[in-house]
């Protein structure tokens, strides 16, 4: 459980400490986009009120504080999980990872009553329209990483039950 409380730590400061510089430092809120390497990485200053792409933002205080529950009912039920079940080093990374992001987004709710992003990936002859932070990477990179290195239990219990007494 200490992997998962560190890597939760360090993804949930990283995510806070680069959108203090971007967002504050670099007054992204006030000149509302800087071109980093056009147009495929750049940063333009966003709110979300909702949860991925704005779903479900419709701004109300009732919104925000439904996604801040469910966010920590999630963290808690993610940190529930890790504890009862028989997980590696991978899994707990993962785990961490995903809770970091979740409560990195939670304080922005709590703090700026939405989410902060910043980062926006366009092509040629594309201009993608949304943002993103660094906390929706690690959210999305967790749930993956405990897609991908999770252990299916009915498996392993089939292949239990097969082996010769």
């Amino acid at each position: 459980m200490r992997i998962l409380f560190w890597s939760a730590f360090a993804a949930f400061l990283i995510d806070q400490v680069s959108k203090y510089v971007v967002i504050h430092v670099w007054q992204l809120w006030r000149i509302r986009e800087i071109d980093v390497l056009p147009p495929y990485i750049n940063f333009r200053y966003g709110e979300n009120r909702g949860i991925n792409f704005g779903l479900f933002g419709d701004g109300s205080d009732a919104s925000r504080y439904i996604l801040i529950g469910l966010a920590l009912v999630i963290c808690i039920g993610v940190v529930f999980w890790m504890r009862r079940g028989n997980f590696g080093t991978k899994e707990h990374i993962s785990a961490g990872l995903l809770i970091g992001g979740a409560l990195a987004n939670v304080v922005d709710r709590l703090v700026y009553g939405y989410v902060l992003d910043f980062l926006n990936n366009s092509l040629p002859n594309w201009n993608n329209p949304f943002v993103y932070n660094i906390a929706d990477i690690f959210i999305f990179a967790g749930a993956i990483g405990l897609i991908l290195f999770g252990d299916d239990s009915k498996t392993a219990s089939r292949k239990l039950a097969k082996k010769p007494k």
